[in-house]
């Protein structure tokens, strides 16, 4: 697996490791494995890692980009996850976009096929498929053609994984949807972008929408696609179109703050994101709006999750308890006060429910 330290891997490293299977990471930085998987119950949850395991996890230094530390790192694993992937609107990290989520697929799912793997699972994104006028996207959409760096890189990986699945290699795709949940170990962008809501740096919203997923509900997908001999296959990760209206909406019921927000066309703020990705690359400091967030909301469609419905059963996790989960997360982990977690600061003591 690739990308095993990252908010979609390390939760899907725990839901395979409880489904039986042994795991091996590929990882740039293994100091990375303990903080990203002992919260999860591999292990515990912070220290240095010592050798080459992990608590029943196996260790495979180096990176997705270098075609011999991804071949030694499958030689001999019965399947490949690759869900390694720079997810970032930020315009400073074009190039590491590039080069990790096109050409290091490229690479994982040729040293895959050489190796005999199957299944071979790649995460690719429903941004992939945008933007598009079908409607609901679906897993048997056509490769989108997007405007943005990031939509742009996972669109040319997408079309590698597609291209593996029409010679016949058993190539598994999953499109998680703008994915929330609790802990996220980089805090991406989407874990961020809540941040920032409770914190009064996003006053403004775009109209229009997005898909939204609970990461948990993803890796029970990437657990459950693991069985060989299926051949190809392509999954959109359960969840539901969201409106930015319901966003802030959800956000107010669950934290109790009244967050006040304007809703201007999405249209119109384009031009205002294009001009904060050009500021973005001359200063430190992370600028809140994103032309990429703001073209996604524009071009955000409803979806289709039967395929996977049938597969993992139709009740995901509810938005509204993926974003009270959310928001208790940053509480616990530091990065939202009392005050900014309002209501949802509160520990929860009922059992788990969707």
């Amino acid at each position: 697996m690739t990308g095993g330290t990252g908010f979609l891997g390390c939760h899907s490293v725990a839901e395979i490791l409880r489904a039986g299977h042994r795991v091996r990471l590929l990882v740039r930085d293994p100091a990375r494995v303990a903080p990203a998987l002992g919260p999860l119950g591999v292990g515990p949850g912070s220290g240095s890692v010592r050798g080459l395991r992990h608590h029943g996890v196996e260790l495979r230094p180096g990176d997705v980009t270098d075609p011999d530390a991804v071949a030694g790192a499958v030689r001999g694993c019965d399947a490949v996850l690759h869900a390694a992937s720079v997810y970032s609107f930020d315009s400073r990290a074009g190039a590491a976009m590039r080069a990790v989520n096109v050409r290091g697929t490229e690479l994982v799912l040729d040293a895959a096929r050489a190796a005999g793997a199957d299944p071979i699972v790649y995460v690719s994104s429903f941004a992939a498929l945008l933007p598009t006028d079908r409607e609901p996207l679906g897993t048997d959409s056509p490769v989108g053609v997007p405007r943005e760096t990031y939509l742009a890189t996972k669109a040319r990986a997408e079309t590698v994984a597609r291209r593996a699945q029409r010679a016949g290699a058993p190539v598994v795709i999953t499109y998680p949807l703008a994915t929330l949940g609790p802990h996220d170990p980089k805090l991406g962008d989407q874990a961020a972008r809540v941040r920032n809501a409770l914190r009064g740096l996003m006053p403004m919203w775009p109209s229009g929408g997005f898909p939204v997923g609970d990461v948990r509900d993803v890796a029970r997908l990437h657990a459950a696609v693991l069985s060989p001999g299926r051949g190809p296959r392509r999954f959109l990760a359960q969840g539901r179109y969201v409106g930015t209206r319901e966003f802030v909406r959800v956000l107010r019921r669950v934290t109790g703050r009244t967050l006040p927000a304007v809703h201007l066309p999405a249209a119109a703020m384009l031009p205002v994101g294009a001009l904060a990705s050009l500021v973005q690359r001359l200063v430190p400091v992370h600028i809140p709006a994103e032309y990429g967030a703001i073209y996604t909301c524009l071009v955000g469609r409803t979806v289709d999750t039967s395929a996977t419905d049938r597969l993992l059963g139709p009740a995901g996790t509810t938005f509204e308890t993926t974003l009270r989960d959310t928001v208790r997360w940053l509480h616990r982990a530091g990065h939202v006060s009392d005050r900014l977690a309002g209501a949802a600061a509160v520990p929860d003591l009922s059992p788990p429910h969707n």
